[in-house]
């Protein structure tokens, strides 16, 4: 049984930084793809970041291209998302999502798997 689970979110100011991790476990992930989506109140899940297990290929969305950078710990079998120069408007609640068969990597129904979500609140 695949297990998400994010840690890492909090209060921060604008300007600052976080660093979300995503600990994955019940399967080997080598073919899939891990994705961030968030989803701020009253608003759809938008893709952040995905990440390829195997050979590490990213992809980003605009909003974040530049501040955000999502990497693996094949090792210890994490995700982690690094927030830089946060502002308001990426306050939302961030999810980590597997994806086993991928394809387009930024649509949030072709992944098969979700964390719980972490809550991010950046205060301006």
């Amino acid at each position: 049984q695949v297990q998400l689970v994010e840690s890492g979110g909090g209060l921060v100011q604008a300007g600052g930084s976080l660093r979300l991790s995503c600990a994955a476990s019940g399967r080997t992930f080598s073919s899939y793809v891990m994705g961030w989506f968030r989803q701020a109140p009253g608003k759809e899940r938008v893709f952040v970041a995905a990440i390829s297990w195997s050979g590490g290929s990213t992809r980003y969305s605009d909003s974040v291209k530049g501040r955000f950078t999502i990497s693996r710990d094949s090792a210890k079998n994490t995700v982690n998302l690094q927030m830089n120069s946060l502002n308001a408007e990426d306050t939302a609640v961030y999810y980590c999502a597997a994806d086993s068969n991928p394809r387009g990597w930024m649509r949030s129904y072709e992944y098969d798997y979700w964390g719980q979500g972490t809550q991010v609140t950046v205060s301006s």
